[in-house]
């Protein structure tokens, strides 16, 4: 009875048109997870398998989504566990996905923006390349895969976008400044869509945590930064458990732990300066 009154006021600006949905008809919901080969990514993913739920890995390295895929597969009980190896920043990319997807008898219920990259060092110094890789990456594929997906999710009126921001997102981050910009970026974007979407079913939320124990640090050459110092730095799938919990209750920002969100009103309060 709570279930299906806290669904009516999910779906309240709802409205259903037959002739769409009809284009569903005998799909599978997938949570398609991009990122999914490790860190925050594997993690969500091993906590949607958990729940028996359809999962496509989306990443690039072929080698480390078929291990993640076994892996995971080692743990299902009744869900399907497929694999995409695909590059998000490649502009055909939603097409790949639609096809992968449709062959596999399936579309995308839950879309998790977790693939993403970092970068250390001072801005001036940066190679331009790496630059434009993560802007592309971090921003530009975020944004064109949220926006397609949101489309068939406001027809189903279920469904949701879960995007990987991090605190750092809330303030300037000098060495590591585009970083946090794309952050910022992934956190305003987040909250604007989850509010246009409001009573349309669709949850539209967007995780904001610390340093988390996985290899990204180590990959930006960035371990040396203060924060891995100063802040807790839990497991990825402690992250991952707490995250999905608020992202199935309907919360907006996640911010896993107890630390994570004191941290996040100080940077509010703070001058940057400071």
């Amino acid at each position: 009875m709570i279930a299906s009154v806290v669904q009516a006021w999910r779906r309240r600006n709802w409205r259903a048109d037959a002739a769409k949905l009809a284009a569903y008809d005998g799909l599978l919901p997938f949570k398609v997870v991009t990122g999914g080969s490790d860190g925050i990514g594997f993690a969500l993913a091993s906590e949607f398998v958990r729940l028996d739920d359809h999962v496509l890995l989306v990443a690039r390295d072929p080698a480390r989504l078929d291990a993640a895929a076994v892996n995971l597969r080692a743990q299902a009980r009744s869900g399907r566990i497929e694999c995409l190896s695909l590059d998000v920043t490649a502009a055909n990319a939603c097409d790949q996905l639609d096809r992968a997807l449709a062959t596999r008898g399936g579309y995308c219920d839950v879309l998790v923006n977790a693939a993403g990259i970092g970068a250390a060092g001072t801005f001036a110094t940066e190679q331009p390349a790496r630059l434009d890789a993560l802007v592309a990456l971090n921003v530009a594929a975020l944004t064109k895969l949220t926006h397609h997906v949101m489309a068939g999710q406001l027809i189903r009126g279920r469904g949701g976008i879960l995007n990987v921001a991090s605190l750092g997102g809330y303030a300037p981050g000098p060495y590591q400044a585009a970083y946090y910009a794309s952050k910022s970026y992934v956190l305003s974007l987040t909250e604007a869509l989850a509010y246009e979407s409001r009573g349309q079913g669709v949850r539209i939320a967007v995780v904001a945590p610390g340093p988390v124990r996985t290899a990204f640090h180590a990959r930006m050459n960035g371990q040396t930064g203060l924060y891995l110092k100063l802040l807790p730095v839990p497991s990825a799938q402690r992250v991952a458990r707490t995250t999905l919990l608020r992202f199935r209750i309907g919360q907006r920002v996640i911010l896993p732990g107890i630390v994570v969100p004191i941290m996040m009103v100080a940077l509010r309060l703070l001058p940057h300066s400071l």
